[in-house]
Order: C-alpha cells, then structure tokens, then sequence
C-alpha cells in the first residue's frame, strides 16, 4: 500500500491546504484527497510541484507501507 505524507509535511511546516492551493493553483479538492489520503491517483505534475512546493523528495511526500496491523 502507498502512504501519502501530505498531512504529515503540512503539520511539519504548520501550513494549511488553503497556503498550499493559494501558493501552487493546485485545485483544493485535489490537495484534501491527499491530506486525507483518499486519493487513488497522481499526477506527476502535481507531485513534483508539491515536492518543490514542501521541499521534499518523492520518497518524503510517499512511500510504501505494511498493510499489516
């Protein structure tokens, strides 16, 4: 299973979805799926948009996780 950090580095850099939809014009919608880590899919765009955005790797913002537990 994939895991999205999202909510993580937003909490790290005490920003909110609404700084980061205002900064980057990624569509809000969008950014709660991955805060709530609803999303299904992304696009590489948006992904390497908001690692520049965070100032983070690929491996920091998602990673594989155990579905155990």
């Amino acid at each position: 299973m994939i895991k999205c950090n999202f909510s993580a580095l937003l909490g790290a850099k005490k920003l909110k979805v609404t700084d980061v939809m205002r900064d980057t014009g990624i569509n809000r919608s969008t950014l709660t799926r991955l805060y709530h880590e609803t999303t299904t899919r992304i696009d590489f765009e948006t992904l390497e948009t908001l690692c520049k955005y965070l100032e983070c790797d690929i491996g920091d913002f998602l990673e594989i996780a155990d579905e155990e537990g």
